[in-house]
């Protein structure tokens, strides 16, 4: 019976000196101070330019990152291809706005798909809009306001990055997720990934729309795409998470004057995504989802439904994720039992990464139990081992 209490597997590919470096990591993270000192400290060294670098690299960088580039990124492709757990390049360079870096992002993108082709260890890729398109003009297409010429062109720009990722996607055979991100920024996404898996999905889920099951309106979204998808006789790529941007949401929402789209408990939260989970096994021959969970009670549910309905573990149309770094308890007994694991693998220059790091850290230390849970078994495991 599949357990995620199994330390010697779920730490099978840290060496001691890993096991005490996570041990340390998540020791300091936990403590919220410090996560917020770190935050502060680091944004000031970065911009007075101290050599802080090499310390970030050896530690949380280490922790949470692939690399600085895609060939640094080989090494943990190998040791998590040696326990089946695939790896998804997920390029983590935010907030850039020039026209040339929004072209350097979308090249970037199109490279790991290449790199995809070339080996079975990597079975998706992965894009922001974000690292697309400037925040403002999606924030202007999702309100559904007049562009002006200047903007309508700049929008059309997005959008042929978008396709030509997309179509890149299809070309190599390798499924493309579109992450979820703000909702005031979301409907623009949510169209172009519905317009993307139109042309692309016809044969084979290639394009995934992404559905952050914490607002109260996905799950409903979630049942309209799909309807979506029969109409046009193509398929629904589905990525289920939680959420990200809780906090954002609600401040805007108070400073707006509007009803929060999120939901008020996190129970009501965790009621959508399983119940997400449940439409798509119901309806796995037309949509072919990821699991992208830290939650153990969701991923036990999505191994409880595959067996209830008789669905073999290595199906292509189901794959479980978490992000490197975390959750390995999962991501290691899954992937021991048969089933379909990658691990998000963020990438980029270490100076460029650090939001990425920073929002890491803070989510440990936000979600509930998360540190704690993720101690506790390192504690667990070292015990393990000195015991041997």
């Amino acid at each position: 019976m599949l357990s995620f209490n199994n330390t010697e597997i779920s730490f099978s590919g840290k060496t001691n000196k890993d096991l005490n470096r996570s041990y340390w990591l998540f020791k300091l993270i936990s403590y919220n101070w410090f996560v917020s000192m770190g935050k502060v400290l680091t944004t000031i060294a970065l911009k007075l330019h101290l050599p802080i670098k090499g310390i970030i690299k050896a530690t949380v960088f280490k922790q949470f990152c692939g690399g600085e580039t895609i060939l640094e990124c080989d090494k943990a492709i190998h040791d998590l291809g040696k326990f089946n757990i695939g790896t998804i390049l997920d390029y983590s360079v935010e907030g850039k706005v020039s026209e040339h870096d929004l072209d350097a992002c979308a090249t970037e993108t199109i490279a790991t798909i290449v790199r995809a082709k070339k080996d079975t260890n990597i079975p998706f890729s992965v894009f922001k809009v974000t690292g697309l398109g400037r925040m403002e003009i999606l924030e202007k297409v999702s309100a559904k306001k007049e562009l002006t010429h200047a903007e309508d062109k700049e929008f059309a720009r997005v959008c042929h990055r978008v396709g030509n990722i997309c179509k890149a996607a299809h070309d190599a055979g390798i499924p493309v997720f579109i992450d979820a991100e703000h909702s005031w920024i979301q409907n623009a996404i949510d169209e172009l990934a519905n317009q993307m898996m139109a042309l692309y999905n016809i044969r084979k889920p290639i394009v995934y729309n992404t559905f952050q099951l914490y607002r109260n309106d996905r799950l409903e979204f979630l049942k309209h795409s799909f309807d979506l998808s029969v109409k046009g006789n193509y398929y629904l790529g589905a990525k289920l998470v939680r959420g990200a941007y809780m906090e954002k949401e609600r401040a805007r929402a108070i400073a707006n004057n509007y009803p929060s789209p999120i939901h008020t408990t996190k129970q009501e939260t965790d009621n959508d995504y399983n119940a997400a989970m449940s439409f798509c096994v119901q309806n796995i021959d037309r949509i072919a989802i990821c699991a992208g969970t830290h939650n153990e009670d969701s991923s036990l549910l999505l191994v409880e439904l595959m067996q209830k309905n008789n669905i073999h573990a290595h199906n292509k149309h189901i794959y479980f994720s978490q992000l490197l770094g975390m959750s390995d308890h999962i991501s290691f007994n899954l992937a021991k039992e048969g089933y379909n694991v990658a691990k998000y693998v963020p990438y980029g220059p270490v100076r460029e990464v650090v939001p990425y790091l920073i929002r890491r850290a803070q989510e440990n230390t936000s979600v509930k139990g998360q540190t704690g849970r993720e101690l506790g078994l390192i504690i667990k495991e070292k015990e393990r081992r000195a015991a041997i």
